[in-house]
């Protein structure tokens, strides 16, 4: 099962707000990169991801699942912009830093500690494992 990692502004976007639209989800909408579009293009039902907060935190902070597969962005005209829908499942026990990410050998080559700007990126089943470890699930 391919892993992912969705990035959000907490003060725009938050784990919380993710959280209160429940079973239901919410579209990952406003993307706008190439590299994070096809990314959710590649992603499946039932693909699990980490909701990492960015710039407030820099912290994975909880679990989510892909509810409904890429589909036209509802937030533009320009067909070139889709999205999944995603909706979270847990949060972890202990938030993971980017710091933390950054120092830890098993994650150095992590998408996330070396290009930290794709707001929507794969992660490995070993990285997978070793954050979920590294916050207490």
């Amino acid at each position: 099962m391919p892993y992912w990692l969705f990035k959000s502004e907490p003060d725009t976007w938050s784990w919380d707000d993710q959280v209160a639209k429940g079973a239901a989800g919410e579209e990952w909408h406003g993307v706008r990169n190439y590299q994070a579009r096809n990314n959710m293009r590649a992603m499946q039902v039932g693909d699990l991801g980490f909701f990492y907060h960015s710039n407030i935190g820099k912290e994975v902070v909880g679990i989510v699942e892909v509810s409904q597969t890429s589909a036209p962005d509802s937030t533009t005209d320009d067909p070139r912009w889709d999205c999944v829908h995603i909706r979270a499942v847990r949060p972890l026990l202990h938030p993971v830093t980017l710091d933390t990410c950054k120092t830890d050998p098993r994650l150095s080559g992590m998408v996330l500690v070396n290009n930290s700007r794709l707001s929507v990126q794969p992660v490995s089943a070993d990285e997978w494992q070793v954050i979920c470890a590294l916050g207490g699930l």
